[in-house]
């Protein structure tokens, strides 16, 4: 699913348990919180054992699926009422059927895997984390599922939790006895209140619950400091409006800002690569590729990051067509996946919505975020040989989110300037 997508939901299987498949054949469709997509068979076989269920948040990596291939189909015929093989190699130690005499035993937290979606609700509902490793989990290896916690706070308070051993415990080993206290009924969520009657709640559709999750996950991971550049925008004006028509009759496409800014931004990248990056741990990755994303609001009201690969191999007219054809694309919901995947880079055009400037999130894992905002006439001391004076200008703000774990002011200050300059010494005269 790409490096930046860490989960999944599971929209709906398309295939069922005992269906035939053929490789490449899609068995099951999920959402990220940028593009749904299906999941293909990997090869010729029979879906034996499906791991999750139409709603759950599978993280990138896990087994889905089980699907028994070759002369192990036979097998399975042959002995229905046995507990189905496990053929598949790549996970031979994943059970099939949840034990119904041993609940796993509470894990504590460095050990045991917690879905984002999970941690958040044991957060909102006041849960601590010794708790929470003491709620049985059904979901595979012992995990805590939506619905293991969903059920756990209902009874929460009224009856205590089982012992998650299956022999007995003495009381003083059990999470209850390590508690200084006796654990009490956890506070209801306060509802969503209206403050009279022309208010309306409105539920968060998927692709706005996982952008948000992104969000604070990505304010969470990263220091976030933004630079600001004012740029005289003139002479990209003024070439625009010279050219636009020629470029669309002999391209066939029409000409925005947004290629200009795009290659004005590659071209800073490689003079400062340093904001091309990634971070691992205490390890920098610094990108060989510069690809480009550009955020794009929907008619939802949502936003999605398609991404321009290698955009410093591209011309202005490369750039400008495959900006096109990625905005109409994203906007009719016909984007891959990969579309979406490689960024290293983004840039957002606030302008586009008549804002002069923003202080825009940085698109994990990435390092650094550029907001361009809108472009207005001002007046401007311009400096000459033969003295200042003051005339009318295109000036625009350019904003520069980046992670302060690895870039420096220094860096984010330079780079943004850099992306100015190219635009302020745009040439009147180039060629299409």
């Amino acid at each position: 699913m790409g490096e930046s997508v860490a989960e999944a939901t599971i929209i709906k299987w398309v295939k069922n348990e005992g269906d035939a498949v053929k490789a490449d054949e899609p068995i099951i469709e999920i959402a990220t919180d940028k593009v749904d997509s299906e999941v293909p068979a990997p090869e010729d076989g029979t879906l034996i054992k499906c791991l999750v269920k139409d709603g759950d948040v599978v993280q990138v990596g896990q087994p889905i699926a089980i699907i028994q291939t070759g002369a192990a189909e036979a097998t399975v015929a042959a002995a229905p009422a046995a507990a189905p093989v496990v053929v598949e190699e790549k996970m031979p130690d994943i059970p099939l059927v949840p034990s119904p005499t041993a609940p796993a035993a509470a894990i504590v937290s460095g050990d045991r895997f917690y879905s984002p979606l999970v941690k958040n609700m044991a957060k909102a509902e006041g849960i601590s984390q010794a708790e929470l490793d003491s709620v049985p989990g059904s979901g595979q290896g012992g995990r805590v599922t939506k619905e293991d916690l969903k059920n756990y706070i209902a009874n929460r308070g009224k009856v205590s939790v089982a012992p998650t051993a299956a022999a007995p415990v003495a009381p003083a080993a059990t999470p209850a006895a390590d508690a200084p206290a006796p654990v009490k009924e956890a506070p209801k969520a306060k509802p969503a209140l209206s403050v009279n009657g022309n208010d309306e709640i409105v539920q968060m559709d998927r692709m706005r619950k996982l952008i948000a999750d992104h969000m604070v996950m990505s304010k969470q991971t990263s220091p976030h400091v933004t630079s600001y550049v004012e740029a005289d925008l003139t002479n990209v004006v003024t070439w625009r409006e010279k050219v636009k028509k020629h470029f669309e009759q002999k391209e066939k496409t029409k000409l925005t800002f947004t290629p200009i800014f795009i290659e004005a931004v590659a071209k800073a990248i490689k003079d400062f690569p340093g904001v091309n990056a990634s971070v691992d741990g205490d390890k920098i990755i610094l990108r060989g590729d510069i690809n480009i994303g550009m955020a794009t609001a929907l008619p939802s009201g949502n936003l999605i990051v398609p991404v321009i690969k290698n955009a410093d191999q591209l011309n202005l007219v490369g750039i400008a067509k495959k900006v096109n054809d990625l905005a109409e694309r994203a906007r009719a919901n016909k984007l891959s996946p990969d579309d979406i995947q490689g960024g290293t880079y983004t840039l957002t055009n606030v302008g586009s919505f008549g804002n002069v400037m923003g202080t825009p999130i940085i698109n994990q894992p990435q390092v650094a975020i550029l907001a361009v905002g809108a472009i207005r006439k001002k007046p401007a001391v311009i400096e000459t040989p033969a003295g200042d004076f003051i005339g009318i200008r295109h000036m625009m703000f350019l904003s520069h989110s980046y992670d302060h774990r690895i870039v420096d002011g220094a860096l984010g200050g330079m780079f943004v300037r850099r992306v100015a300059d190219y635009l302020e010494n745009w040439d009147v005269n180039r060629d299409i």
